[in-house]
């Protein structure tokens, strides 16, 4: 099969590497319909993320066909569509069974190099890096899904790929991290980055019961986008004084109740998007610590590699603020969002600003990391 693979750094090619075979009797085939880049696949494009191999399978945002069951599997039959969580997890585990299923004991096979490189095991992921797993991910014709019961999750008739596809990472993502901003009825909502996750992220603070929502990034097609489909008010700078400044005076002099990190660790200066970006710089989570109201609440979704460099903790801590973020416990939000999109509530397609096809990966990851071309989101279809 076609499969896209990752040669090193910026070097990701088209390569034609062994069909997936059902290796446990849990386990499900899916040929893949359609799947998308993430901003966490630029981390492994520019070789950020440890413990990588040449060949490996990259992707974990896709959805497809069943087309092979292991003896074991009892949700699906062949033909049905299913949607997959980038979170592999064993259903069955101590976190599994507190809804923790990011932080599953035993979907990870590599339990010892992650603990070496994160310091506990988490659970397996598709299609990034060994220390979690090293499962082959679904930028490829077909996929392997270990635990199918426990993951992906059937799609209904009604329902298009492009609707449905967001559901396997940054929908539930955003969800999630405006769950952990712990927003009540009439709070002010300040997101930092208007990238796909913080798109979300505005969308689902009006579900949690936000007045306002304010979104703060450069890019002007991202901006754009928070304001006609997430209806937010909008700060067109990163600067730390002028968006501290600008808050003050939009909040009147109090900060937001509620502040989400939807950067991480890729968050940029005033210099403007650099491809070669030190990726340690906690430049929106150290803003939100200053912005953020006394005793507000602060949710993390945007991805650290490592170390941060100059965190202004103790300002953290002074103002009391709660902390809360994580990888996505995926089969948590997927049913329940799955039912909002059927029910007409949100359609995630939004998103989507560029389709191509499998062939046009390597091309596509330049253009969705340069933002080449007004570049949101890319779906590919393989």
């Amino acid at each position: 099969m076609k499969a896209l693979c990752y040669h090193g750094k910026e070097d990701v090619r088209i390569d034609n590497v062994p069909d997936p075979k059902i290796e446990d009797p849990g386990d499900i085939i899916i040929k893949v319909t359609s799947t998308a880049i993430c901003g966490s696949d630029l981390h492994i494009y520019g070789d950020l993320v440890p413990t990588m191999q040449d060949g490996d399978v990259l992707g974990h945002e896709f959805m497809g066909e069943v087309v092979e069951l292991g003896k074991d599997v009892k949700k699906f039959k062949k033909g049905d569509r299913v949607v997959v969580p980038f979170i592999i997890a064993c259903g069955s585990c101590e976190y599994c069974n507190r809804q923790e299923y990011s932080l599953c004991d035993d979907s990870n096979p590599n339990e010892e190099l992650c603990r070496e490189n994160l310091g506990h095991p988490l659970a397996g992921f598709f299609g990034y890096s060994h220390m979690l797993g090293g499962f082959s991910g679904g930028q490829a014709e077909y996929v392997r899904i270990p635990y199918a019961d426990i993951g992906p999750v059937k799609v209904p008739d009604s329902l298009t790929d492009e609707q449905s596809l967001f559901l396997s990472d940054i929908f539930p993502t955003g969800y999630m991290g405006a769950e952990n901003a712990e927003i009540k009825d009439g709070d002010t909502v300040a997101i930092w980055g208007c990238g796909p996750v913080g798109q979300f992220a505005i969308q689902s603070a009006w579900m949690f019961g936000a007045k306002r929502v304010i979104a703060i990034d450069i890019i002007e097609e991202r901006l754009n986008m928070a304001e006609k489909y997430g209806k937010a008010e909008v700060i067109r700078t990163v600067d730390a004084d002028e968006v501290y400044e600008k808050l003050m005076e939009m909040t009147n002099g109090r900060g937001p109740d509620c502040c989400i990190d939807a950067v991480g660790a890729e968050a940029h200066g005033t210099e403007g998007f650099n491809k070669d970006l030190d990726m340690s710089q906690p430049n929106a989570l150290a803003q939100i610590f200053k912005s953020c109201k006394k005793g507000g609440n602060v949710s993390i979704p945007g991805v650290y590699v490592g170390k941060v460099k100059e965190l202004p903790f103790g300002m953290a801590m002074n103002k009391a603020l709660n902390l809360k973020m994580g990888q996505t416990h995926m089969q948590k939000y997927m049913e329940p969002l799955l039912q909002k999109v059927e029910e007409g509530k949100i359609d995630p397609s939004f998103i989507i600003t560029h389709r191509m096809s499998l062939d046009e990966a390597p091309e596509a990851y330049k253009t969705f990391r340069n933002k080449d071309d007004k570049c949101i989101k890319v779906v590919l279809k393989p």
